[in-house]
């Protein structure tokens, strides 16, 4: 036996991850998804396609329910989850339309392809149930909504988000927490 591996076996548990550590790529990850509401509502501005789709919705939603069966995620949370990111979402879209139509110099010149937005959608999508996946602990303990209010502060910050995109992020994730 090696020197150093009967030492090894005889060391305490790494101790589980904090809640923060479990929450803040919940809230990084969904700050990501927002970031692509942009390109979503550029893809969509001036062609008359609705904000609203709810068939588009039904098919991210069946997907991350079979991602969270496969990841071992309770998948009615993950869904619950995911119908806040996608309303959020849509309230970035609403927000920049109307910043649009009050100013149209503001408008994108370039109209981004939505099927590889979606791709990377999807991406996020897939990381933000492994993310889900792996935090039920912190979800579920009484300090979640604090914790969630600190990731949020600090995700904000990191990475600059303006008023439209940090009250999408508050909108994002209220039911991250189990309680």
């Amino acid at each position: 036996m090696l020197a150093g591996t009967a030492a090894h076996a005889n060391a305490a548990p790494l101790p589980a991850p904090s809640a923060y550590a479990q929450l803040l790529p919940i809230t990084s990850l969904s700050a990501d998804r927002l970031a692509t509401a942009d390109l979503v509502a550029a893809a969509k501005w001036g062609t008359g396609s609705p904000i609203d789709d709810p068939a588009r919705e039904q098919v991210v939603l069946d997907a991350v329910r079979q991602q969270a069966i496969e990841a071992g995620a309770d998948p009615q949370a993950t869904v619950a989850i995911f119908r806040d990111q996608i309303e959020a979402n849509k309230q970035v879209q609403r927000g920049l339309h109307r910043l649009w139509d009050a100013d149209p110099s503001k408008a994108p010149a370039q109209r981004p392809d939505l099927t590889v937005v979606r791709k990377e959608i999807n991406r996020i999508n897939t990381e933000l149930v492994r993310a889900i996946a792996t935090s039920d602990r912190a979800r579920n303990a009484r300090s979640c909504t604090g914790v969630l209010a600190v990731t949020a502060v600090q995700v904000r910050h990191e990475k600059q988000l303006d008023r439209l995109h940090a009250k999408a992020l508050v909108r994002a994730v209220p039911s991250v927490c189990a309680r």
